[in-house]
C-alpha cells in the first residue's frame, strides 16, 4: 500500500500546482487523485475521508465545467472561463450550518457504524473538505483559508494513522495554502485591471 501512498503523493504534488497556478487541469488530477486515495483511505479505515473522494470525484466534474464555461450564482451562464472573486457574504451563514450539520452527520455515522478509530477528527476533516471544495469549483478565493485549516488538521491525523506520505503532502499543502492565496489574489486583482 506504501507504493500507492506515494503515486497519490504524486498525483497530489502536481494538484497542488495546478491549483495555485489557477490552471483548469486541475480537475484532471482531481479526478485521478481520489481514484487512488480511495483505496489508501479504505485500508487506513478512514471511512469520511474514503467517502469524501467519491464526492471529489463527482465535484471535479462540476469545477471543470464552471471553471470552463464560467456560471456563476450571479450571472448565469456566460460561456466563458470562471474569474476568482470573494465568496459573496450572504453565503457564509448557510455554509457554516453546513459543515456543522455535515460535521454532525459524519460523526454520527463513524461511531454508530465503523470501527474508526477518529471519528471525530475524521468527520471534522471531511465536513470542511466538503465545503471547500465546492468554494474552489466556483473560484472563490477564501477557499484557500479552509483548507489551510483541513490540511493542518490533517497532518496531525494522518500523523496518528501512520501515514506519512500523505502527512507530508498536506503539510505542503498547508503552506501552498498561504501562497496560493497571495497568488490567486495577484491574479484576481489582474482580473479587475483587465475590466
Amino acid at each position: 500500500m506504501q507504493y500507492v501512498e506515494i503515486l497519490g503523493t504524486v498525483v497530489g504534488l502536481l494538484y497542488l500546482w495546478l491549483e495555485y497556478r489557477a490552471s483548469i487541469y486541475l480537475w484532471v488530477a482531481s479526478v485521478v487523485m481520489p481514484a487512488i486515495y480511495l483505496f489508501i483511505y479504505y485500508d487506513a479505515g478512514l471511512y469520511a475521508d474514503f467517502g469524501i473522494n467519491l464526492y471529489y470525484l463527482i465535484i471535479a466534474i462540476y469545477g471543470w465545467a464552471a471553471w470552463r464555461y464560467g456560471f456563476s450564482l450571479s450571472k448565469g451562464s456566460q460561456n466563458e472561463e470562471l474569474e476568482i472573486s470573494h465568496t459573496p457574504a450572504r453565503l457564509w451563514l448557510p455554509l457554516t450550518a453546513l459543515t456543522a450539520l455535515l460535521f454532525a452527520a459524519i460523526a454520527w455515522i463513524l461511531i454508530r457504524f465503523t470501527d474508526s478509530t477518529v471519528p471525530y477528527a475524521d468527520a471534522f476533516t471531511t465536513a470542511l473538505s466538503v465545503v471547500g471544495m465546492w468554494l474552489l469549483a466556483r473560484k472563490y478565493i477564501e477557499q484557500w483559508w479552509v483548507w489551510l485549516v483541513v490540511d493542518v488538521a490533517s497532518v496531525a491525523l494522518y500523523i496518528y494513522k501512520d501515514l506519512h506520505f500523505t502527512a507530508v503532502l498536506y503539510a505542503l499543502y498547508a503552506v501552498v495554502a498561504v501562497f496560493g492565496y497571495r497568488k490567486w489574489k495577484e491574479l484576481m486583482n489582474k482580473q479587475y485591471e483587465r475590466q
